[in-house]
Formats: structure tokens, sequence, C-alpha cells
């Protein structure tokens, strides 16, 4: 059975001094590469990729983002009614949103100059394995965007 995507959550400590956030349950030993994603205004929708190999941790930095995962069920050719889930993201929790190996993803960028950090389990160019639909591939997701 495939693993499904999890949020690990993060949490918040506020006093006198001010804030201190924090994701003490994310564990990024296996986490090789980082990197961050500003959408565009005119185009706050990222999507869809993703990896069979690889699998990814997205926390948001700035901003708020909703992430859509899907399961897919043939690399080349993939159904266009498969079922999505919907994730979100702000940065006012630090929660990081693990995405494990067999799905690709969406990013919706919700408020102006959002990032979202990735982290990956490999570095750039170790596996061959980046995967890309065209956003309205997939029934009734991003149709009324």
């Amino acid at each position: 059975m495939q693993q499904q995507p999890t949020i690990i959550p993060g949490a918040c400590h506020q006093d006198q001094r001010g804030k201190l956030r924090y994701n003490n349950d994310f564990n990024s030993s296996m986490v090789k590469r980082i990197y961050l994603i500003e959408n565009s205004a005119e185009q706050p929708v990222r999507g869809w990729q993703g990896h069979r190999i690889e699998q990814r941790w997205f926390l948001a930095t700035r901003g708020a983002f909703e992430i859509y995962t899907i399961a897919v069920d043939n690399w080349e050719h993939p159904s266009v009614d498969l079922p999505h889930f919907k994730y979100m993201l702000r940065q006012q929790k630090p929660d990081v949103l693990h995405i494990p190996s067999g799905y690709i993803t969406a990013i919706r960028s919700l408020e102006p100059e959002s990032t979202l950090m990735v982290m990956s389990d490999y570095l750039m160019g170790e596996v061959n394995d980046e995967y890309r639909f065209l956003l309205y591939h997939f029934k009734d997701i991003f149709t009324n965007l």
C-alpha cells in the first residue's frame, strides 16, 4: 500500500520576548537539497509535477499555500479523474507537509509574495525522476481559475 502525504504539525510559543515557531517532530536527516518557490501573481498555481522515487517536504516560510496531491496510476498517461487531496500551509504555523514518492503536486499561492521551502531526499541530477503534466489535465480541480 502506498504511503499517504502527511502533515507534520509545527507550533508557536509566544511570550514577552516574542514568538518562536518550531517543528520538533520533523526529522530532516533525509534532506539532501533545499529550494524555494515563489509563484508569480499572474500565475499563482504551479503544477502538476512529481516524482516516482523522490520524496519531498514543504514548509510555508512566507504567506500561505494550498498544496494539491495526486497518487499517479500511470506515469506515461495518468487517468484524468484521479482523486486529489488538498492541504493548507501557512507561515504562522510551521507545519511540514511530507509528500512521499509516487505523487504529483500542484502548488497554489494564496497571498502575494508567498514563499514555499521545498526539501528533497535527492540531489539535483542524482536520479532522472521528474514528471510534469498540464495543469488542466486532471478533471475539475483547476477549471474555475
